[in-house]
């Protein structure tokens, strides 16, 4: 009993809710994350969000397992191993999904649970089909991203900013197209002259196009973020901060500081994916490669001082 659980929660992939974070952003970034009404549905969001994964992750295991049992490290996954049994893993997946379907509907809203069923819809026409298709299988994994985004901002019923929604998007394609480009490595690497056990979409990737779509991606993510930082300014730290600043820096544009250090984790990505060739699952990366953990860290922190505490010194000091 307690290895067939473990099984279960392996398949659920739990170091992937990692991506579910990203529904903290619109509330993060309007200032109001701290409200108890907006942190109570941006987490309620949150739990929703790992259930509804979960639940696409096991769906896409138990379709991929033929394939899955060919490919050097996928074919250790509970189902494709025969750890876990299809039947179960389906029960187990539709008990998640539907669970948060209903979770959504009762506690959270409309407009949020619209946005987990229209993902989960995606994650399964991509898992059938899109998956097969050149370059729209990289834009429906980065969809997942940019859904989980304005998902959060309806459960907390907070806006995004335009720029803000763009980084995302330029960020999610970086992803994208950098796992491919990983795939396609790992797959060189132990599968030469076995194409038919891997997804057909990967055989009709160059690899210039993929370094193309990845320079595009990273240079769109870095402008459109740099272009929401320029907009960004804090209120009530004028009078009570900038005072202090020689004239040149008054009226400061906080959140360009952290302009910088976008620019060294995006660098350091792509550092991953040509130099380590160890980007075929973003989360792990995160996780492992300790430059770019601390450069993500070291950008959280920084936004939330921008935007909360610089504010709360202005007021004290007005």
């Amino acid at each position: 009993m307690f290895n067939l659980v473990y099984q279960i929660i392996r398949t659920m992939r739990p170091r992937q809710w990692l991506k579910n974070l990203s529904i903290f952003a619109a509330a993060t970034f309007s200032g109001r994350l701290f409200m108890p009404t907006v942190f109570d549905s941006s987490l309620k969001a949150f739990f929703a969000f790992c259930l509804i994964s979960s639940g696409a992750y096991l769906i896409n295991d138990i379709i991929d397992a033929p394939k899955d049992r060919a490919h050097p490290i996928k074919k250790n996954r509970p189902i494709a191993s025969g750890k876990l049994k299809e039947g179960v893993a389906w029960v187990v997946a539709l008990f998640l999904i539907l669970s948060a379907i209903l979770f959504s509907t009762f506690f959270i809203g409309t407009f949020f649970t619209f946005a987990i069923i229209f993902y989960i819809i995606i994650q399964l026409i991509y898992s059938t089909y899109l998956r097969n298709i050149i370059i729209l299988d990289s834009l429906t994994v980065a969809s997942g991203f940019v859904i989980r985004v304005f998902a959060g901002g309806f459960a907390s019923n907070t806006s995004l900013s335009s720029w803000l929604a763009l980084a995302t998007i330029g960020l999610s394609l970086l992803i994208a197209f950098g796992k491919r480009r990983s795939e396609k490595t790992i797959l060189a690497k132990h599968m030469v002259g076995e194409e038919a056990a891997t997804r057909k979409s990967l055989r009709h990737y160059p690899d210039a196009l993929l370094d193309s779509m990845i320079s595009m991606s990273s240079t769109f993510a870095i402008m459109s973020y740099a272009l929401f930082a320029f907009q960004s300014f804090p209120q009530s730290t004028n009078d009570a901060i900038s005072s202090l600043l020689p004239s040149i820096l008054r009226n400061p544009k906080w959140m360009m500081l952290t302009i910088p250090i976008v620019i060294y984790g995006v660098a350091r990505y792509l550092f991953v994916i040509y130099e380590r060739q160890d980007a075929e699952s973003p989360e792990r990366v995160l996780l492992s490669d300790k430059p770019l953990l601390l450069s993500v860290v070291i950008w959280g922190i920084s936004v939330l001082l921008i935007i909360y505490l610089l504010p709360a010194i202005g007021v004290l000091q007005l």
